[in-house]
Order: C-alpha cells, then structure tokens, then sequence
C-alpha cells in the first residue's frame, strides 16, 4: 500500500496538484485566503520530547483513554524506502467508533475525516511538534449544525488529553 501512497504524491509533485485534479488556477491573493481558512482548524503543539517518543506516548495514551489505533504510518521510512530523505514524520489514525459513528450519522461527509489523525514531526531546526485536526473545525467544514457541538467538544477535549500528555513532561513533586 505505500508504494501506491507514495507514487500518488509523486504524481502530485511531478505534475502539479491543479493539474492532476484539471483545477484552474487561482490568484495569489485568494491562494493566501485559501491556505488561512485550511489552516484554521490545524491545531499545532509543541513536544517537550523526541519525535519517537512523543508518538509512542501519544499511542499509549489513545490507546489508555479507549480508542482504537488504525495505523501508524511512518511517511520519513516511506521516503527512506525510495531514496529520499524526511525529516521525521509520522502518523497516528485512531478514534472511536461510537462517538465517530455519530458524527456520520449527522453529516456523512465528515467520514472523509475520521478517524482521527495526529501528525508528529521534526522541524528543521530539530523541535518536536503534534498537529492534528479541531474536531470543531471538522464540524464546520462539513456544515454541521449546533447539534453537533456537545460531540465535537467531547472530541476535542480527548484530543486534548492525548496530546498533552504526548508533548509534556510531568514534572515531580519536590
């Protein structure tokens, strides 16, 4: 399965992604407005780890709080495997069925992002950074409705709860 991920976004990169998918071109002005509104809902957080052990504590602590763990794709092995070189970057899919499942029952587009995702990665100048998708945000992006808030919210704040304790130190008491 990588071989055919990573030969997509080869593709992507030789011919260029409005190319592939026949889109026109848009201005650069509106490129920037576009690129702001997509990046809203990214949530960026700083690790006080490495980027192994970040998703390693960040996979305990899914899997602590009762979601399952789909995959874990290492995109820098990929790279490695076809002779390129990424800095580490490694996702986690995991979730929960019962509170996904929810989520597609009101809005069944939002399948197309669940399960949830969380990107650890290294930047060039070696900080340990966790990024993933507000599940407030995944909500509006699919026009869901107010009702769906009380879900979101409970998502979010599990998403919280892994995270921080993926990226910080629990400090000892004197």
């Amino acid at each position: 399965m990588r071989p055919i991920a990573l030969t997509f976004v080869s593709a992507l990169v030789v011919c260029g992604q409005a190319a592939c998918y026949g889109a026109t071109s848009v201005a650069p002005r509106e490129q920037a407005s576009a690129k702001e509104n997509a990046m809203d809902g990214l949530k960026t957080v700083k690790s006080a780890f490495g980027p192994k052990e970040t998703m390693n504590r960040l996979d305990a602590a899914v899997r602590s709080k009762g979601m399952t763990v789909f995959a874990r794709i290492d995109h820098a092995a990929g790279a490695t495997e076809v002779g390129l070189t990424l800095r580490p970057t490694e996702l986690l899919v995991f979730g929960s069925a019962k509170v996904g499942t929810a989520l597609m029952q009101a809005k069944q587009t939002i399948g197309i992002d669940l399960p949830l995702k969380a990107l650890v990665w290294q930047d060039a100048n070696g900080t340990t950074w966790l990024s993933y998708d507000d599940p407030r945000w995944l909500v509006l992006r699919h026009d869901g409705d107010a009702a769906l808030a009380p879900i979101a919210d409970a998502m979010t704040k599990g998403l919280v709860a892994v995270t921080s304790a993926a990226t910080q130190a629990v400090e000892s008491p004197p």
